[in-house]
């Protein structure tokens, strides 16, 4: 029996619960989609068996009336995210082979909850990557245009849950890496405050910015994964004790905010006209609804990004000392000594970003430039703490644009790592600062393209954003109908 569309878990449980469904008919349905949307290379690795067993494991405790919150879901997860005895490599060859010993804890939540784990989804090589061409794996395509970038580094994500391949995926965001996919793909990114959701079994590219963040159809979903993945955690110090807020029962809003919109956003020759459009639409929209919308200068936003590629290349140089070609994956067979195998194996192993990376964080951090670069980085990063501190003190969210530019050409911007570069405009002050931000569907271009829409709250307020982002959502809903 053929299955209908999903866009939300509620209308999958709502269907569990008449009967008109069952959780292995919807893994098929999921399956057969997978198979048929192959081109798009959104997964490398198909758990179908494994689907299909946990599905009729989920099924038989919707009927004894003991299933978790999230039965019903079909979830992807990135090739970021431990899984224990799944394979897992980053997009990359230097992890050729590699097998996990142990499941992250944002994963292993969600499983307790009954969701349902369909396979490992592309992404760029270690998550360095805004176009998601730079996978061991190949490039993935959107589907809204084949041949388009889905954006990166959650690409594979973004684009499963954009073509239905599944209800909803688990991607990694350390300077947009969930939001500028989703404003590709025309779904809805979260990037939680830093340190809210355990970082434990996350592959690190940059410790003092990585992210494990929802990307789904709805703001509903994605606080309902917050919620569930959020909290303390024995295995990672860094995360946070606040408590946890319903954040999937708190999405209406009681008062009118204050929004601050970045006039770069909407004025900047830089931004296409198009997105520039779309997005003030969207501010009109919230003052129509009460909220006090004005524009904001935030006078250190040209330095967000250099600071952002001088602390993050400088982390990743260190993360990345680990895959050595001696302790686990890819080993080169031509090495004849101890260094030419730490040489070759690392030449090979490694692609063109993730070379360029861990190059210019090791000159950033070398002896003779590390005060001019890396503590200079540190001292604006604080700057920019700061000035972002002083925003939230006058208002409760930050609108703009998710990128400059709709999705771009496959190839158009690989010769150019500072135009691909770019395209991290607006998303990376999120996680300079370790505020929680989210992407929204804002309508397309002339062409058919997602436009994403950015709000972005101070550290642990996604009770507002989510609430906000829920309401504007729902208003676009009602205007396309």
């Amino acid at each position: 029996m053929p299955v209908k569309p999903y866009d939300s878990l509620s209308e999958i449980q709502r269907d569990l619960a008449t009967g008109s469904i069952t959780c292995r008919q919807l893994v098929e349905q999921y399956l057969q989609r997978i198979d048929d949307h192959r081109h798009l290379n959104a997964f490398v690795a198909v758990y179908a068996d494994e689907a299909r067993q946990r599905a009729d494991e989920v099924d038989a405790k919707l009927k004894a009336g003991k299933a978790g919150r999230l039965a019903g879901m079909v979830l992807g997860i990135k090739d970021v995210l431990c899984y224990n005895q799944h394979g897992v490599q980053a997009g990359s060859r230097i992890l050729d082979g590699f097998v996990s010993q142990f499941t992250a804890t944002a994963v292993q939540r969600v499983i307790d909850e009954d969701v349902i784990i369909i396979g490992r989804q592309n992404c760029d090589e270690f998550a360095m990557g805004s176009s998601n061409e730079n996978s061991a794996f190949g490039p993935v395509r959107n589907a809204d245009d084949t041949d388009r970038v889905p954006g990166g580094s959650s690409g594979g994500s973004a684009v499963a849950v954009q073509a239905g391949l599944c209800l909803a995926s688990l991607g990694s965001d350390t300077g947009g890496s969930v939001r500028q996919p989703a404003a590709f793909c025309g779904t809805v990114g979260l990037k939680p405050t830093y340190a809210r959701v355990s970082r434990w079994g996350l592959i690190a590219y940059a410790s003092s910015f990585d992210c494990i963040g929802p990307i789904t159809h709805t703001v509903e979903d994605a606080a309902l994964l917050l919620e569930i993945m959020a909290g303390t955690d024995e295995f990672d110090s860094t995360v946070s004790r606040q408590p946890i807020p319903s954040y999937s029962q708190q999405l209406t809003l009681n008062r009118p905010l204050r929004i601050g919109y970045l006039r770069d956003g909407v004025e900047s020759e830089g931004v296409d006209p198009v997105i520039r459009q779309k997005t003030q639409e969207a501010l009109e929209r919230l003052r129509e609804q009460g909220h006090t919308v004005e524009p904001v200068d935030f006078p250190l936003l040209k330095h967000i990004l250099p600071t952002y590629y001088i602390l993050t290349t400088a982390e990743a140089s260190s993360n990345l000392s680990r895959f050595d070609g001696i302790r686990f994956g890819y080993r080169s067979p031509e090495a004849k000594d101890l260094e030419s195998l730490y040489k070759k194996s690392r030449t090979d192993g490694f692609g063109d970003e993730v070379r360029r990376r861990i190059i210019l964080g090791t000159f950033a951090l070398s002896s003779s430039y590390y005060d001019a670069y890396y503590t200079k980085a540190q001292q604006v990063r604080r700057l920019i703490k700061d000035e972002t501190d002083a925003f939230f003190a006058r208002y409760d969210l930050m609108a703009s644009p998710v990128t400059p530019t709709t999705a771009f050409r496959i190839g158009e911007k690989s010769s150019d790592p500072l135009q691909m570069y770019l395209a991290d405009i607006f998303t990376v002050q999120a996680n300079v600062v370790g505020c929680p931000a989210i992407s929204i569907p804002n309508g397309t271009d002339e062409n058919g393209l997602s436009i994403g829409f950015q709000l972005m709250a101070a550290p642990f307020c996604e009770v507002d954003l989510l609430a906000a982002a829920s309401q504007l959502t729902k208003l676009q809903t009602v205007e396309t109908a």
